[in-house]
């Protein structure tokens, strides 16, 4: 069988969204402390290691096999390590891979500066197979909440292309979880700054980059990766501009953390609708989006829960935008009458609150159960003199910056 084209995308978009996950280590580690630089971009390495190994041997079978237990996840055994996986779905399996890996690595800013590293290892192989793979299947994998699962059939299909509820309104739940478990760092009411904003600013450029693949990945006609290049360039742009907003009438001058933060905002509210706006309604979105999480990012302030990079502000409250917006922009397509605003009626809306309100009470379960279990043999927190005096020393022997001279 002879490369097409088709398929020649497909290995060009994983790849692409293979060097998010690495993009998301240097987002994160110009974000933390300088003393914790390496814990944070090693989080995401090790998100992307363990995830591999699990998708090959029973994580894409979990999200992609046939269906077992009423729809609720994929048969564990028919592509156990991949050995009955036929050649022609290997790349796609392989593509789906890397979205588990960032997945999981997203929430790892949740706790940055206080987490040990041991049971953040043992995490990651646990969430990928009993939250994320199974959310998958639901949502993509003929599961619970596709047109054919038993959620489905009563409240409709919701529109997710490439995963605004499969992978950052999970991830972000799941952020938040572990943030309320863990607790407070200890100089959270003095407001930690990032130590290195041109890290930051890299790491989101990279995203930005890899996120076109992660997005028009899966586009099968050349109308529809217009499409959805198109959204994933312009909502982006509208979200800064919306975060800038937000600064300014706060007072504040535009930061380079808020434009990096609004970038990915922007880009986390149209994961799931790039392949189904208008250009001009991703521009809406975008302005939304950014405006909400540069809001959304001052709660933990107020309520004193502690997400240390913003995970929640970001990937959960623009994931929940991006995912509800489709109820009112949707555009009519030959599966979907569209959203309210296209004389879809309340139909989509519905379908799309619904694979909200299912996804986070799921990961938010799943998420605690797992950590507490974790908890009980692996303590989570790292001592409060390794905390004060930096997690890369004490976890890791090494530093991100080794300035003194010999």
């Amino acid at each position: 069988m002879e490369l097409d084209v088709a398929s020649l995308w497909i290995l060009i978009a994983a790849a692409l969204v293979l060097m998010m996950t690495p993009a998301l280590g240097i987002f994160y580690g110009g974000m933390t402390r300088s003393t914790g630089v390496v814990n944070m971009m090693l989080m995401s390495f090790s998100a992307a290691a363990i995830t591999a190994v699990v998708w090959v041997l029973w994580g894409y079978s979990f999200s992609a096999g046939e269906p077992t237990i009423a729809g609720i996840v994929g048969n564990p055994i028919s592509d156990f390590a991949m050995h009955n996986t036929a050649e022609a779905d290997l790349l796609a399996a392989g593509f789906s891979g890397t979205f588990a890996m960032i997945s999981v690595a997203i929430i790892s800013g949740a706790i940055a500066d206080r987490a040990r590293f041991a049971p953040w290892l043992f995490f990651i192989p646990l969430w990928v197979t009993l939250v994320y793979a199974p959310v998958a299947f639901w949502v993509w994998g003929g599961g619970l909440l596709s047109a054919d699962g038993a959620l489905g059939k009563i409240f409709g299909e919701a529109i997710d292309f490439a995963g605004g509820a499969v992978v950052h309104t999970n991830a972000g739940i799941a952020a938040l979880v572990l943030a309320l478990k863990l607790g407070q760092r200890h100089n959270f009411h003095d407001r930690p700054q990032p130590h290195n904003t041109p890290l930051v600013m890299l790491g989101a450029g990279l995203l930005w980059f890899g996120w076109f693949g992660f997005n028009a990945g899966a586009a099968t006609t050349v109308e529809q990766a217009g499409l959805i290049w198109i959204n994933t360039f312009a909502a982006p742009g509208a979200a800064v501009l919306g975060w800038v907003l937000i600064e300014k009438l706060r007072g504040e001058r535009a930061s380079s953390v808020g434009v990096a933060s609004g970038l990915v905002a922007g880009l986390v509210a149209i994961t799931p609708s790039c392949a189904d706006l208008a250009p001009w309604a991703a521009l809406v979105l975008g302005l939304v989006a950014g405006a909400g999480s540069a809001w959304a990012v001052n709660l933990k302030w107020k309520l004193g829960y502690d997400d240390s990079l913003d995970v929640v502000g970001v990937h959960l409250v623009s994931g929940i935008i991006g995912t509800l917006f489709l109820g009112f922009f949707a555009l009519p397509t030959e599966e979907s009458a569209g959203g309210l605003f296209y004389g879809g009626g309340l139909s989509q809306l519905v379908a799309q609150f619904v694979t909200l309100a299912v996804v986070m009470i799921f990961s938010a379960v799943m998420t605690w159960i797992i950590a507490t279990v974790i908890g009980k043999f692996s303590p989570w927190r790292v001592s409060a003199d390794i905390e004060i005096a930096g997690i890369d020393a004490a976890e890791h022997n090494d530093a991100g910056y080794q300035l003194a001279s010999k």
